[in-house]
């Protein structure tokens, strides 16, 4: 197993685009070919859009773009701009008239962080699709990376800085990469350690608090802890599979923000892996399955890995 950049993977573009002034930002996942895809939502406060589609017993079987974006329920303006930019290029599900584009999409919560007024649009979706053209990897305070934080159990000031993370493997011809903007409630664990390396912070602002163990604690308090949450991604592979299969390989990657994210899946969290297939191989569900896992695991921690401290939230690289 090597390790490849995400957009090795072939038919597979990807784009981002922001505005720091937010920050915020959207990044779009395109497949003009339309991909098999599935999807898992795991989180009790989910912000998507066309999610119901995806259901294996619904019609259109393959989609052309996933957009993960900031804004909250605003941000999901941005997938009108990708169908716009897909449309224009004739991509699409042929309805005679024209082409609809399948775009799916999913948000994060960063309204709290700088100028809440200033959020993905309709513009910036379309930007992120014109700069998918040069298909560049680019990771930290970017796309619907730009305004996430984590570790917000005592509020933002002591919180830290997520970002977008990315990471793929290949094995033989079989290829599994992961695109994951990280904006969770909780710390971020560097698994092979177990050690926290991103998270709420002590009001010392040098060490971790440890959010699993202050919950612990607080067990009675029923607090809501909506300061601004959510983990979303995407899953890609170049394996054949089903709809239905797509779905089960959303749900085992899942595992990898069980390993790198404490805790994951909260109420509070809208935690979300989309998956899409280009299938161009045959491949084993269970082996995709564990890959997804590893990959999205790893694109977690690369994503506070190389996010950058801003408007005073501390980063990765301020710690260590």
């Amino acid at each position: 197993m090597k390790e490849i950049l995400v957009n090795n993977i072939e038919g597979i573009k990807i784009g981002n685009a922001q505005n720091l002034e937010g920050p915020t930002g959207c990044t779009v996942v395109i497949c003009e070919e339309g991909a098999a895809a599935g999807v898992d939502v795991r989180g009790g406060s989910p912000g998507t859009r066309e999610t119901d589609l995806l259901d294996p017993v619904n019609l259109v079987d393959k989609i052309h773009a996933v957009v993960l974006s900031g804004g909250s329920a605003f941000g999901l303006d941005a997938a009108s701009g990708v169908m716009q930019y897909l449309e224009e290029k004739n991509v699409g599900f042929d309805v005679s008239v024209t082409k609809v584009p399948i775009v799916c999409s999913a948000v994060l919560f960063d309204l709290i962080i700088g100028d809440h007024r200033i959020r993905p649009d309709k513009a910036m979706g379309y930007e992120a699709c014109k700069n998918s053209e040069t298909n560049k990897i680019s990771e930290g305070n970017i796309g619907a990376g730009a305004g996430a934080t984590v570790g917000k159990i005592l509020g933002p000031h002591n919180s830290m800085k997520g970002g977008l993370g990315c990471y793929a493997v290949q094995v033989g011809e079989l290829q599994v990469g992961a695109v994951i903007a990280v904006n969770c409630l909780g710390d971020i664990i560097e698994p092979s350690t177990g050690k926290i390396i991103a998270g709420a912070l002590n009001e010392n602002k040098k060490t971790f608090a440890d959010t699993e163990e202050i919950m612990i604690s607080r067990y009675s308090e029923k607090k809501n802890l909506f300061s601004g949450n959510t983990t979303i991604g995407v899953v890609i592979t170049n394996g054949k599979f089903t709809k239905s299969e797509m779905n089960k390989i959303a749900s085992m990657a899942h595992n990898g923000y069980g390993r790198a994210m404490r805790p994951a899946h909260s109420i509070f969290d809208g935690d979300t892996i989309f998956t899409m297939s280009t299938g161009k191989i045959d491949a084993d569900i269970n082996v995709v399955g564990l890959l997804a896992a590893r990959v999205v695991e790893q694109a977690v921690v690369r994503a506070v890995k190389n996010a950058e401290g801003i408007l005073g939230y501390k980063a990765y690289s301020d710690m260590f």
